[in-house]
């Protein structure tokens, strides 16, 4: 019996070991911030490089401590080179975060909920596309096949436009 109960304990600690690992995603996205990515975390900030350049605004919100679709799109996409490289020279990039674990000051959610009303932001991961001028595009979220294919459907969106 008591051979029992140990392997039972043993069993139950590496189940929560592997449990506390899979909950840090955070931990794992960190990993990936050696980007090229200039994100603003301001809109009208953002508009004014995109005026100044003439480029599209890329809005991507985010849950980043509690999104799964998030992070699947940070790791297969955000982080990869080439995504890195194109948006550096087409795009003006913006995050628009609502973590549950980390609490935002007030005036940063309140703005950020202001954001996702103006943009009918239902879900997460939300991509908005924007003119310069922050008219609407287009809006867009996860895709599947990796960090091309997301640029292929990007450049697809903007000529569309």
């Amino acid at each position: 019996m008591t051979k029992k109960i140990i392997i039972l304990s043993i069993v139950f600690t590496l189940i929560m070991i592997s449990a506390c690992v899979a909950e840090k995603p955070e931990e794992n996205k960190e990993e990936n911030k050696e980007e090229n990515i200039a994100w603003f975390t301001n809109l009208e900030k953002a508009q004014e490089v995109a005026q100044e350049k003439n480029l599209p605004i890329f809005i991507h919100f985010t849950g980043s401590d509690w999104c799964g679709w998030c992070w699947k799109l940070e790791e297969e996409v955000y982080s990869k080179p080439v995504f890195q490289e194109y948006v550096a020279e087409n795009m003006v990039m913006v995050t628009i975060d609502f973590p549950k674990k980390t609490k935002l000051p007030q005036e940063i959610e309140t703005y950020n909920r202001a954001l996702t009303t103006r943009f009918d932001v239902k879900g997460f991961p939300t991509v908005q596309l924007l003119n310069p001028d922050c008219s609407p595009i287009v809006q867009t979220g996860f895709q599947y096949g990796g960090p091309e294919k997301y640029i292929e459907h990007l450049k697809e969106l903007l000529t569309k436009k």
